[in-house]
C-alpha cells in the first residue's frame, strides 16, 4: 500500500478515528468538502407506512453514483475508482484489520459517509468475507452502521471489494428495528447464540439474524448464502443487500433478498422515467433521488410498487423462510 495515502489519526477507537478523518478530509481535500456541504441543500420528504416511515432524499450529488455503468464492458474501460493507486491526491484513508482502507465517501447520502474498499482488487463476492462484514460493525458500532450492497444490487464497484457505513440513526430502518420486528417479524429459527427471523412489513421482506457469537452468525449465514445459491443464477452472488449493527452486545443484521437490480421504470422514456436504483439504504429507508423531478413526483404507491418489484417475491420467500427454518 502507498504510504501517504495512509491519515496520521489516532487508532485507539475506529468510530472516533473516521470522524476525525472525515473532519480532516474536508479540510484538505476540496471534492470532499464540496460534497459534504452538498448535504445542506438536500431535500427530504417522508411517507408514512403501517409502523414505519420511508424517507425520499433529493441528492444531487448522487447522480454519478445512481446512474453507474455496472456492465461488464463499462468497467472492463475505466479504471477501477476503490483502488489505491487510483485514488485522488488528496485521499487519505485508514488501514483497517490489514486488509481494508476506511475512506471518506465524497458523494455522500449520510452526514458521514464512508466506503470500506479492500486493500486487494477482488471481486464484490461476500460469502468469504462476511467474518469481516461482522467484525467492522463491531468497530464501528460507536457511531455507525454498515451495510453491504451486492454486485447487480446497488455496488457502483461491483468489481472491487468494499463495505460501506454511514450514521447509525440515519436509516429508519434501524431506528425502528425493535418496532418492525415486534410488530412483523416471525422467529424461523433459535439456536444458543443465535436468533433468525422472517419480517415482511407489506412493502420489504427481511431476513433477521440477531446473535453475540460472530462465527455462529457466520456459520448460519454460509447455510443461508447456500439455500439462496440455489434458486439464483450458476455462478453469481446470490441478490442480497445486508445492513449491520451492533447494540446491546450484539449483532443484529438485516438481510433483503432481491428479484433483480433496477425496476423497469428506471429504463422507461419519456414522463414514466424514474431514476431511482434501490440499494441498501434505499430499502433502509432513505430512498435517494438524483434528480429533483423525480423527488417532486415520487409517491408513496410509487414506492411500494418499486420494492415489490426489486424485493424477492412472496412465493420464493416463503421457499426460503420455510428452509431456514429447517436449518
Amino acid at each position: 500500500m502507498t504510504g501517504h495515502r495512509l491519515a496520521d489519526i489516532n487508532l485507539s477507537d475506529y468510530s472516533d478515528s473516521a470522524k476525525e478523518l472525515l473532519e480532516t478530509q474536508k479540510r484538505n481535500w476540496e471534492q470532499c468538502y464540496l460534497g459534504y456541504e452538498s448535504l445542506k441543500s438536500v431535500q427530504v420528504k417522508t411517507f408514512e407506512f403501517d409502523g414505519f416511515n420511508i424517507k425520499v432524499q433529493f441528492n444531487p450529488g448522487r447522480l454519478t453514483s445512481t446512474s453507474a455503468k455496472v456492465d461488464t464492458k463499462s468497467i472492463n474501460e475505466r479504471k477501477c475508482f476503490l483502488c489505491i493507486d487510483n485514488l485522488p491526491p488528496d485521499q487519505k484513508g485508514i488501514l483497517y484489520n490489514r486488509h481494508y482502507i476506511i475512506l471518506c465517501n465524497p458523494f455522500p447520502i449520510f452526514p458521514e459517509h464512508f466506503t470500506i474498499p479492500a486493500v486487494e482488487h477482488r471481486p464484490q463476492l461476500i460469502l468469504n468475507s462476511f467474518k469481516d462484514f461482522l467484525k467492522v460493525s463491531k468497530d464501528l458500532s460507536k457511531r455507525y452502521t454498515v451495510f453491504y450492497n451486492g454486485p447487480k444490487c446497488g455496488a457502483s464497484a461491483p468489481d472491487h471489494f468494499h463495505f460501506q457505513a454511514g450514521n447509525k440513526d440515519f436509516m429508519p430502518v434501524v431506528n425502528e428495528y425493535k418496532a418492525l420486528k415486534d410488530k412483523y417479524s416471525k422467529v424461523l429459527l433459535t439456536g444458543k447464540d443465535i436468533v433468525i427471523s422472517e419480517l415482511q412489513d407489506g412493502i420489504r421482506r427481511f431476513i433477521l439474524m440477531e446473535g453475540n457469537d460472530a462465527h455462529a452468525i457466520e456459520v448460519y449465514f454460509t447455510r443461508i448464502y447456500k439455500l439462496l445459491e440455489e434458486i439464483s443464477s450458476p455462478g453469481e452472488e446470490p441478490l442480497m443487500n445486508i445492513i449491520s449493527f451492533y447494540e446491546d452486545m450484539k449483532w443484529k443484521i438485516i438481510i433483503i433478498l432481491r428479484e433483480k437490480h433496477r425496476p423497469a421504470r428506471y429504463f422507461e422514456e419519456g414522463e414514466g422515467k424514474l431514476v431511482f436504483s434501490p440499494a441498501s439504504v434505499d430499502l433502509g429507508g432513505v430512498c435517494i433521488t438524483p434528480l429533483e423531478k423525480d423527488f417532486l413526483k415520487i409517491t408513496k404507491d410509487d414506492l411500494a410498487d418499486i420494492f415489490s418489484e426489486v424485493i424477492i417475491g412472496e412465493e420464493k420467500f416463503r421457499k426460503i423462510a420455510e428452509d431456514i427454518a429447517g436449518l
